[in-house]
């Protein structure tokens, strides 16, 4: 009778361990085919949004281009990422000041003109607004005439 006890501990302990480490052989496999996949569907996806050159060109679609200033490169990605145009920025250092030129393409027409057309509004409505640096200067001017012994100079102030 403890023979038989015995014998069946040992199986017992032997079909648990082949269950386990089958289990764990399964749940890698299982995450491999899955870790595969993930990379199989990253691969296959266009790349959006900012990119080189290369990738641009290589999607098989028309590309246009346009020369922009530097102080425009943020606005421009702003309105690119907001309408998904697909965009690559390439600085010509041959020229002083560099000089640099923006390629681009949207699957939609309608979406590279309205994200033009916003671009250009911002930067219609940047040229627009004074300055604050002006306008202070103009109140600056007027309460030097409206006040004249209240404005403090520095020049006056180190002398003494």
């Amino acid at each position: 009778m403890q023979e038989e006890v015995e014998n069946r501990t040992v199986n017992l302990a032997i079909s648990t361990t082949k269950l386990t480490f089958r289990t764990i052989v399964n749940g890698y496999n299982a995450w491999k085919r899955h870790h595969q996949a993930k990379v199989a569907q990253k691969t296959s996806q266009l790349p959006v949004g900012k990119q080189s050159i290369k990738e641009l060109i290589g999607q098989n679609q028309g590309v246009s281009s346009i020369p922009i200033e530097k102080t425009d490169l943020k606005g421009f990605e702003q309105v690119a990422r907001k309408y998904g145009v697909d965009y690559a920025i390439t600085k010509d250092q041959n020229v002083i000041p560099p000089k640099y030129t923006v390629f681009f393409k949207a699957k939609d027409a309608d979406a590279l003109t309205s994200a033009f057309e916003e671009f250009t509004n911002r930067k219609l409505k940047a040229k627009e607004k004074p300055s604050i640096l002006e306008q202070l200067d103009k109140l600056k001017e007027l309460v030097a005439t409206i006040l004249p012994d209240k404005v403090r100079h520095k020049s006056q102030e180190r002398d003494l």
